[in-house]
């Protein structure tokens, strides 16, 4: 381990220590201080902060997240920054309330307990947590597990709900080649094997304002983590009226359709909408076609009284940031968790 410095961020002040091995993030994370970030590989900028006071050395990023002007001008990526001295640290992108309430990241060991594929490119992982160990997490979290065999990690948002004892469930986007998720249909992994898990990550977690109606929009494997809230809110007996706007190909691309409409009558004032982009989905279709956000477009009214939760692939999340905007919704009213689409990196969550 390095020398410890004192992280101060303002405007919130919060006071924490870091070691000059780890990250500032990193560090944070370990004490249960949710930053706001993004792919925590300094790409997508959503944790570039301003340093006020002292020093930072900076692990390798890219220059599209952070330019060399701006570094010079005292601006850092949280997720590549390690501090060499106190510092200050002005936050631009945080939600207080989020912040405050995260939970410590620990490291777990788990085993394979079920996996099935629930479309020819979606499967199914569940992972069972040894008795004895106890992880906390929120509903619409991630975690990132490490490929078997090597140093590298893949970051998977959680369908599961905290009240499942001991046991964590994926849905994850299986591609060719993929370090990770490669191994599903080719028998690398299997029901048995044990492997590496660390969290939670992520701030697409549920804000509670009950004069505010829920807007969800996914597509792909971002069905997992609101999964998740719905699982949740269906606990919870929330009221808040709500709709699921779910974008797929055709009707072997959708999964997860029995309980997320057994959810419309267990939960109160819930719709779901699935939405098929085929040209000809069938004659025995006779749901919702088209793009996701036209459709979201069409039946939406006004949108002044919405929280809106975003989770996919980047196209679709960036489209439906488009529509909302353009339709009034505030940017702060506006929660997403972009998936990736490159086989390196498996569809994870960001």
């Amino acid at each position: 381990m390095g020398d410890k410095h004192t992280i101060r961020l303002q405007p919130v002040d919060i006071e924490f220590q870091v070691d000059e091995d780890e990250t500032i993030l990193d560090g944070a994370f370990r004490q249960g201080l949710m930053l706001m970030h993004g792919c925590k590989e300094g790409q997508c900028a959503a944790c570039k902060s301003f340093v006020l006071e002292g020093e930072v050395d900076m692990d390798k990023y890219s220059t599209f997240a952070l330019p060399d002007f701006e570094e010079e001008e005292g601006w850092t990526l949280l997720c590549k920054a390690h501090a060499v001295s106190d510092v200050d640290i002005e936050l631009v992108n945080y939600d207080e309330e989020v912040l405050r309430s995260g939970i410590p990241t620990k490291e777990v060991v788990v085993t394979v307990a079920e996996l099935e594929p629930l479309t020819s490119d979606i499967w199914r992982l569940a992972l069972d947590l040894d008795p004895a160990d106890e992880f906390e997490y929120k509903p619409g979290q991630y975690v990132d597990i490490t490929v078997p065999g090597t140093d590298d990690v893949r970051s998977f948002s959680m369908a599961s709900v905290p009240s499942t004892p001991n046991r964590l469930e994926f849905m994850i986007r299986h591609y060719p080649g993929g370090k990770f998720a490669g191994g599903f249909a080719d028998g690398t992994l299997q029901p048995g094997h044990r492997l590496d898990v660390k969290g939670p990550f992520g701030s697409f977690t549920l804000r509670e304002r009950p004069e505010r109606r829920l807007l969800f929009i996914g597509g792909g494997a971002g069905m997992a983590p609101i999964v998740s809230l719905l699982r949740a809110r269906r606990e919870a007996g929330c009221t808040r009226r709500s709709v699921f706007y779910y974008g797929a190909r055709g009707t072997a691309d959708l999964f997860q359709v029995d309980e997320l409409e057994g959810l419309q009558q267990q939960l109160a004032d819930f719709a779901f909408v699935p939405v098929l982009s085929d040209a000809d989905p069938g004659p025995d279709w006779t749901g919702e076609t088209g793009f996701v956000t036209d459709v979201v477009r069409r039946l939406e009214g006004d949108l002044r009284d919405v929280d809106a939760y975003l989770c996919g692939p980047p196209p679709m999340v960036d489209a439906a940031m488009e529509l909302l905007l353009g339709q009034g919704l505030a940017e702060d009213r506006i929660y997403f968790d972009k998936f990736t689409t490159s086989a390196e990196t498996e569809g994870s969550s960001l």
